[in-house]
């Protein structure tokens, strides 16, 4: 049990050191990218250091593993490079076993660290990006062009010029009508179409059926198809959603959302998984770390940083790889999120295969 507290003590005394370390640098980081914009938008010093405030929780989410794997392998080398872990290795205990506890203690961070993502970092997030867009005047317009949606199971196909959410209107509206089997039913033109209380009313619309006989008929919409127009404003606007700034309950809402619209939505679902993969990633550091342990006894500071740096910088990439291609469709979606950690599981058994003990 005293080894245990020993080994704890020597742990979060590194951890919470290069925790704020790692912070830091990617405050500073986000600082330095937009402090041009800042000056040039004449912000605020006070809406500068909010920005940054609300930054704090991501970048903590961002720094946890960073500092897990530097503080385990800083610990793990530590005690080689003082010939403490001989006495240990000496008494019958293995290195896994020693280094249960820290395991322990990753999979206790894993769990909270998903739902401090979820409960707090999330809508801090949402502020400093709602904060940064305000004072950069980045504001997103919610008016829309060039807009295809589908709906009703992709029974209705909409296209539509322009969406104005100022009075709630589409311009030049073509909507394309289709059977159960999705072959054509008719196809309805409106130069603009508005929104009623629960149905979009097309004032001088022209409907289009086809005819054996005369090819196709201009005829005035009936009640029967224009009752079904009554997909909702939301969906012709510009609301694209960043998968981060919410939580996993509004990220499924949203993946359900493009769907339904007949939008592509493979990005949106890989950063949806990677929700779920990111946390689990505190958990498998800790194994690289006792693989990357005991490699040198002397610069142990040194050598530590740059191991961890190195494969953080590594798992990054290749993270970024395959969330890119899981976007473009390359591969699946829960491919692009969970693929460097299975891959850094596979490395770190290798390593600590050949770890010392």
């Amino acid at each position: 049990m005293k080894l245990v507290i020993y080994m704890y003590k020597k742990f979060f005394t590194v951890f919470f050191g290069s925790l704020f370390f790692f912070v830091l640098v990617l405050i500073l980081t986000d600082l330095f990218m937009n402090l041009w914009g800042y000056i040039s938008k004449n912000a605020q010093l006070t809406q500068v250091c909010s920005i940054l405030l609300h930054y704090v929780p991501k970048s903590v989410w961002y720094s946890v593993p960073m500092a897990v794997l530097f503080s385990t392998a800083y610990m793990l080398s530590d005690l080689y490079a003082k010939n403490e872990l001989l006495a240990v290795f000496a008494s019958g205990i293995s290195l896994i076993r020693f280094s249960a506890p820290l395991l322990v203690v990753a999979l206790a961070m894993s769990f909270g660290l998903f739902f401090f993502e979820d409960n707090i970092v999330v809508p801090t997030y949402a502020k400093k990006v709602k904060m940064q867009e305000f004072v950069l005047h980045k504001e997103k317009s919610l008016n829309n062009d060039n807009i295809v949606v589908m709906s009703d199971g992709g029974r209705i196909v909409w296209k539509a010029s322009s969406y104005s959410e100022e009075g709630m209107t589409l311009s030049d509206i073509y909507i394309l009508f289709r059977n159960q089997d999705k072959s054509f039913d008719c196809l309805i033109y409106a130069p603009f179409a508005l929104w009623g209380e629960s149905v979009w009313l097309l004032p001088d619309a022209t409907l289009y059926k086809r005819d054996e006989k005369s090819g196709f008929l201009a005829l005035s919409p009936d009640e029967k198809h224009l009752s079904l127009l009554t997909e909702p404003p939301e969906t012709f606007r510009n609301n694209t959603v960043n998968v981060e700034t919410v939580n996993t309950r509004e990220a499924r809402e949203y993946i359900a959302h493009l769907e339904k619209a007949g939008l592509p939505s493979g990005e949106a679902r890989s950063l949806y998984y990677k929700k779920y993969s990111f946390p689990f990633v505190v958990f498998i550091v800790v194994f690289l770390a006792v693989g990357l342990s005991g490699k040198t006894r002397k610069n142990v500071l040194i050598i530590s940083l740059a191991l961890c740096v190195s494969a953080a910088v590594l798992f990054y990439v290749i993270q970024m790889i395959t969330m890119l291609m899981a976007r473009f469709g390359t591969i699946p979606p829960l491919t692009g999120a969970w693929f460097p950690v299975f891959l850094f599981i596979a490395i770190s058994c290798l390593l600590l295969k050949y770890a010392k003990t």
